[in-house]
């Protein structure tokens, strides 16, 4: 479960959130619709334990992101808007270097990548390099990655930006699959309507 209490920021003078609470049930996907510039990425880096809220609490399964910062960090799995694929690697190859961030290694690592490229529908591009694929493919090595560890909650921060439609709809259906047969919970950052 997420839970958002008052949530405040400011930088300097200027309010990117003011007040926010909301909560989150498991295995739910909720969207934060939003123009850019509206706070969405800032709440996503509280979330995140990249930063602390000027006021207010952010929780993740019960633990505090501020005062419990490496409990919440093994509870989630996060994309944000940049791209973060080494595009001279392969899918596999990706994956493997952040299984080992997480420190996973030898036959679990194995073990781990092969069941996320299986769930993502990304199996049969494993062995592909990442600068071969196309837009809606690279966000999903994103996701996959995101996912390695089994985290609980997934943030997704404008997981749609630079595709097609058709992608859109593929990338979306995937997070729905994640939901549905996972039991992951979403938050999805987007100021596209119709993903919210």
């Amino acid at each position: 479960m997420v839970s958002v209490r008052n949530l405040t920021h400011r930088y300097g003078s200027r309010v990117a959130l003011d007040n926010l609470s909301f909560d989150v049930a498991p295995a739910t996907i909720f969207g934060l619709l939003g123009p850019n510039g509206s706070g969405k990425s800032t709440l996503f880096r509280i979330l995140a334990t990249m930063m602390a809220p000027t006021a207010g609490h952010a929780m993740i399964d019960g633990f505090d992101a501020v005062r419990h910062a490496g409990e919440v960090r093994r509870r989630i799995g996060v994309v944000f808007q940049s791209p973060s694929l080494d595009r001279k690697l392969t899918v596999r190859e990706n994956l493997i270097a952040q299984g080992h961030l997480y420190g996973l290694s030898g036959a679990i690592l194995r073990a781990r990548v092969d069941s996320t490229l299986e769930r993502l529908g990304l199996a049969d591009r494993a062995g592909d390099l990442v600068e071969t694929l196309s837009g809606g493919l690279r966000r999903r090595v994103e996701i996959a990655k995101a996912l390695l560890y089994g985290p609980s909650v997934l943030l997704l921060d404008e997981p749609s930006t630079g595709l097609d439609p058709a992608a859109r709809l593929e990338l979306i259906s995937a997070i729905a699959a994640l939901r549905d047969g996972h039991g992951v919970t979403v938050l999805l950052a987007t100021h596209v309507l119709e993903e919210a």
